[in-house]
């Protein structure tokens, strides 16, 4: 028996859920990829694949089986790049997850200039306000605006990002502007969702902290469309400020409460675990925090 493909074999299957979807990526049958399976469970003399007609999924033991095979394939895999890489440029295909807002405001000319710097390398962003599995979508590199929960991944912090609380003129012309948080409770807010407060706002002054539950009409996991809803006089926002910035700089919104503040987000690189970090993830990350690290957000 190939060890090693069936590791591999497995791997896929479980990430993918799918025999032929397995099979595609590694370029094989899927009677290649049943084979592979068959032989490994035969080997252990357990099941590690529930299959069905339209999904495959590991049992209980398949789980566990899985967690230390991605392990030992990652060691594998970058014992190779550093044995293949330490005297060469980086090469082959980096994938990268990134929020839409922050991908379109301020990835493009980083990701340029770290194009010109390593010409060998490909380089695949995909933009998605969504919460993508770093491991089971395939990214090698997952950056998120956020307050992180506890995980098995890796987590690289790269720079804070800063809110601020606004609202159009015209809306603090007809309602009022806030002078305490306790304001805001007789206010349209307009909140972002994935947060693991929920759409709680906690802020902080010289009189402690207040925890403020808005009455919110608009909860959207995208804070361009807050700032433009805001901007539009329909209620009071509490975003990024990099998502503000030109908006406040013009008058279309004014911050309000300014001697409050919300805890920082922070900008992250998640990455898989591995022992050895691949060159290429090494490289970019570091790029970031090279050019984001020096400036809030």
């Amino acid at each position: 028996m190939d060890k090693l493909s069936s590791l591999r074999a497995f791997v896929k299957v479980v990430e993918s859920g799918s025999f032929a979807e397995a099979g595609r990526q590694l370029r094989l049958s899927r009677s290649a990829i049943s084979k592979y399976i068959g032989e490994l469970e035969q080997s252990l003399g357990v099941q590690l694949i529930v299959r069905t007609t339209r999904h495959a999924s590991p049992t209980e033991t398949g789980q566990r089986y899985f967690e230390r095979a991605v392990a030992i394939l990652a060691e594998l895999d970058a014992a190779d790049q550093a044995v293949s890489q330490s005297q060469a440029a980086p090469r082959g295909l980096l994938r990268v997850n990134a929020p839409m807002s922050f991908g379109t405001m301020r990835l493009g000319p980083v990701v340029a200039d770290f194009m010109a710097d390593y010409p060998e390398l490909q380089l695949q962003i995909v933009l998605s306000d969504d919460l993508l599995d770093p491991v089971q979508d395939g990214f090698d590199v997952t950056l998120r605006i956020a307050e992180l929960e506890s995980s098995s991944l890796v987590a690289r912090r790269i720079m804070p990002v800063e809110r601020v609380i606004c609202a159009a003129p015209g809306y603090l012309a007809r309602h009022g502007t806030p002078q305490s948080p306790e304001d805001l409770r007789r206010h349209t807010s307009l909140t972002y969702g994935f947060l693991l407060t929920g759409n709680q706002w906690k802020l902080t002054g010289r009189d402690g902290d207040h925890w403020i539950q808005p009455a919110w009409r608009l909860c959207v996991n995208n804070a361009e469309v807050l700032r433009d809803v805001a901007i539009r006089g329909q209620g009071i926002a509490l975003i990024p400020r990099f998502i503000a910035a030109e908006a406040l700089a013009s008058g279309a919104l004014t911050a309000i409460l300014s001697d409050y503040i919300a805890p920082p987000l922070a900008l992250y690189a998640i990455y898989p675990p591995t022992r050895h970090l691949s060159v290429k993830v090494r490289l970019f990350i570091d790029f970031l925090v090279e050019r984001f690290g020096r400036n809030a957000g």
